[in-house]
């Protein structure tokens, strides 16, 4: 940290989400950590979604396990960037959107590229202050680099107000999602596109149906298990199991939670990892639970976690 002056905020403080008993506990952390870690309260807190793939191509939904960003707006081209998963990595760059981009920790790299490309295209070019907190870690198995990426790019073109190029939609009123969806592909080529469109444009108890250029308006179909008596649940592997033992560690799961009942299970995305995600009656969700629990304590191994995953919404600002 450089210790350069606070720069004051542009456009004034958001809501005192840190120290409201009522708020969720999450964007509480997350505002509260933003201010401990800058010395000031942030502008905007935005939460953007865990998204998963289905069974069926070209399908994506939201999850409601949200990834939280605190920002608060600067106006000379620093950023400081914080995470409560890397307590002492926090850092203090120059935002350099047009220059080479200085030296981050592991961590700060992605986020500190995406600011950059925002900056370049006209978001936030008098740099921020920003904090990103998640619900879920990468152990869950759900990508968290996607809801991380549009948390940070909604909170960013939202406390920076109208920057060059209409931050805002046409209406004036939150950021332009479409236009976002269209930077977040560019700025990160490697990243998923389908599911940064699910953070961005999910609807509670539907899926959203990709298109192949992601320039149309969202289509969607209903996808509720809740509303047919189904439960969709997150069974992730637990332990010190090697990347190349979990494919064997999952398929058995599967296979005890088929003989038990479950309906259907898959990846919650396109690379191999620790978890599938599982559709089973309602009436079953013991017995499935049971039956692979038991299956991998007689193997010695910890039981796998089950999280209960609901058909959530797209990003949101935080009040």
């Amino acid at each position: 940290m450089t210790g350069a002056p606070v720069s004051p905020p542009v456009g004034g403080e958001g809501p005192d989400l840190a120290r409201r008993a009522t708020a969720d506990p999450l964007f509480r952390l997350v505002a509260y950590a933003l201010e401990s870690a800058h010395g000031r309260a942030p502008a905007a807190v935005w939460s953007a979604p865990h998204a998963f793939h289905l069974g069926a191509p070209g399908l994506v939904a939201a999850a409601g396990w949200p990834v939280a960003a605190a920002a608060a707006a600067r106006s000379d081209g620093l950023v400081r960037l914080s995470s409560l998963g890397h307590p002492a990595d926090s850092c203090e760059v120059p935002l350099a959107p047009d220059g080479p981009p200085s030296a981050v920790p592991a961590w700060a790299a992605r986020p500190y590229a995406l600011l950059r490309a925002l900056a370049r295209a006209g978001y936030g070019r008098g740099g921020t202050d920003l904090h990103v907190q998640g619900s879920l870690t990468a152990a869950s198995g759900l990508a968290v680099a996607e809801p991380a990426d549009c948390a940070t790019a909604l909170a960013v073109a939202d406390v920076h107000g109208d920057a060059r190029g209409g931050v805002r939609g046409p209406a004036g009123g939150e950021p332009d999602r479409a236009r976002l969806a269209r930077l977040l592909a560019e700025a990160l080529p490697g990243g998923d596109r389908a599911l940064h469109r699910a953070a961005l444009f999910a609807r509670p108890g539907e899926a959203l149906l990709m298109d192949r250029d992601g320039g149309k308006p969202p289509r969607y179909a209903a996808f509720d298990p809740a509303a047919s008596g189904s439960r969709l649940v997150l069974l992730a592997v637990r332990g010190s199991l090697a990347p190349a033992d979990r494919p064997a560690a999952l398929a058995r799961a599967v296979d005890c939670a088929r003989r038990a009942g479950a309906l259907s299970a898959w990846a919650p995305g396109p690379r191999p990892g620790r978890s599938v995600l599982v559709l089973l009656p309602e009436t079953r969700l013991t017995a499935v639970r049971a039956a692979v629990a038991e299956d991998f304590r007689g193997r010695g191994r910890p039981g796998p976690r089950f999280l209960n995953i609901a058909v959530a919404g797209a990003a949101r600002r935080e009040e």
